[in-house]
């Protein structure tokens, strides 16, 4: 069970859901509060998009339970449906419709009147940089675009919980930005926004937690602890001309702990604490440090050490290039 669940939000609790002899989701358990952004991150294969849509009221779960906002989406999906905004990976568009026209007619599908729709298509349209095109026929859209546009579908009836998966497929890095402010304002304002991508340094920057997948199962806090407390790589640059070796040598870093690339120096330490111990060292011995940081975000240290210790238990039905559909 999730400890304390919210009274608004995501819970899921023990989900699992096969397709035949696949086992696709085996395990699925963690809690996304109202008010925040919450990252799914797992590899290929993790049982991302099969929890996605059993979230999204596509796919029923085999075993297990699932609140949304409180309503449990086996019982009552049409509830739920009102209650979402969904942004698949790839949505696809209505090629002759225009965008002021679909978020109009998904407007009059959530049931506002007409006025009301087309008040909010524009306001949409303005809101994800799409006015610009709002008459055009949706074919002329790029990539980005149609992922604006999804975006503003997912929106039209003002969602409490945002399901997204992959949204920043296909945007530059100005809509990646314009995108994080959005998500971000959207978490204030007090909806639940839980976003499965593989841009973790991205999701790591927007993000207020992380739920992580492997083999259909979420990791569960003792493995979250190991991996926050196993080695990692800690980039440090100093002063043109400052060498790191000698002062590596003295304060004790043995030669296997250390390497380098085009960007600095690398030393393996263990945890927060140690890479703090590391700083004051090299501080004192004189080394003029001008950069000091994890190679890898948080996100990924976790990504890489969880999937590290699940390969040698990967399941043999699963396929590894991605999730059972």
């Amino acid at each position: 069970m999730t400890d304390s669940p919210p009274a608004d939000g995501i819970v899921v609790d023990s989900v699992a859901r096969s397709f035949g002899s696949v086992h696709a989701v085996t395990d699925a358990t963690f809690a996304a509060p109202r008010g925040s952004i919450t990252g799914l991150v797992g590899p290929n294969g993790a049982g991302k998009t099969t929890l996605l849509l059993m979230l999204a009221t596509l796919l029923q779960p085999d075993a297990g339970s699932i609140r949304i906002a409180g309503v449990d989406p086996s019982a009552d999906p049409a509830a739920v449906r009102s209650l979402i905004g969904w942004m698949p990976d790839s949505l696809g568009t209505w090629s002759s419709l225009s965008p002021r026209t679909a978020l109009t007619t998904i407007g009059r599908m959530y049931n506002l009147d007409a006025q009301a729709a087309a008040n909010r298509a524009a306001e949409l349209l303005d809101a994800v940089g799409l006015a610009s095109l709002a008459d055009r026929p949706a074919r002329v859209l790029s990539r980005g675009q149609k992922q604006r546009l999804s975006l503003a579908r997912a929106l039209v009836h003002n969602p409490r919980v945002l399901l997204l998966d992959e949204p920043a497929s296909g945007l530059d890095p100005s809509a990646r930005a314009e995108l994080r402010a959005t998500l971000r304002r959207i978490a204030d304002d007090g909806a639940t926004v839980l976003i499965s991508s593989h841009e973790l340094a991205e999701l790591e920057e927007i993000s207020d937690a992380a739920v992580y997948m492997s083999d259909g199962v979420t990791a569960s806090r003792d493995a979250l602890t190991h991996a926050a407390t196993s080695t990692r790589q800690w980039r440090i640059r100093a002063l043109e001309g400052s060498s790191l070796a000698e002062p590596l040598a003295s304060i004790g870093v043995a030669p296997e702990n250390i390497a380098a690339d085009n960007r600095g120096v690398l030393v393996r330490v263990t945890g927060e604490a140690d890479a703090a111990q590391l700083l004051s060292a090299l501080v004192a011995a004189g080394v003029a440090v001008t950069s000091f940081a994890p190679a890898v975000g948080e996100f990924e240290h976790t990504f890489l050490d969880l999937t590290k210790n699940s390969t040698a238990h990967r399941h043999p039905n699963l396929d590894s290039d991605g999730d059972a559909q």
